[in-house]
């Protein structure tokens, strides 16, 4: 389990989402990869959710945070976000994985800042549009063309 300490440096990130996300990631369920992963969004309204990654022995089975903040968001009844950390014990700030990128387009305009981190305040930014550019949207499912 990742210790305690953290200190986040910030600049254009709210300090209470990136302390969020490090909250979420000291409850993720890792027990083989011992990577632990969280992730907060503020919603439209300002709200914060939270999700941390949760694995299964059946390695494809998990769930990522990021997923798991989309559905506390969801399940709250809000479906636009507004600002995305993710943090992970690592040396090096971690981006969202590719399924995650998708499900953050999925809620997220293109310049909707990321911020990613890690435990001991190491932290790099972009966009949900940077992070995939060329997304799959509902444009897509037109089917009068």
């Amino acid at each position: 389990m990742p210790s305690g300490a953290f200190s986040p440096r910030l600049l254009g990130m709210s300090k209470d989402l990136i302390e969020a996300a490090h909250a979420v990631s000291l409850k993720a369920h890792a027990p083989y990869s011992k990577f632990h992963v969280g992730a907060a969004i503020r919603g439209a309204s300002g709200a914060i959710y939270a999700g941390c990654n949760v694995e299964n022995v059946a390695y494809p089975e998990g769930t990522c945070a990021e997923a798991g903040a989309i559905a506390a968001m969801c399940a709250a009844g809000e479906y636009e976000i507004a600002e995305v950390a993710v943090i992970a014990g690592s040396d090096q700030p971690v981006p969202p994985c590719g399924g995650c990128r998708q499900k953050l387009s999925e809620f997220a305009k293109p310049d909707v800042i990321v911020t990613m981190a890690t435990h001991a305040g190491a932290r790099a930014e972009t966009t949900v549009g940077d992070l995939l550019p060329g997304a799959f949207d509902a444009s897509f499912l037109d089917m009068d063309t």
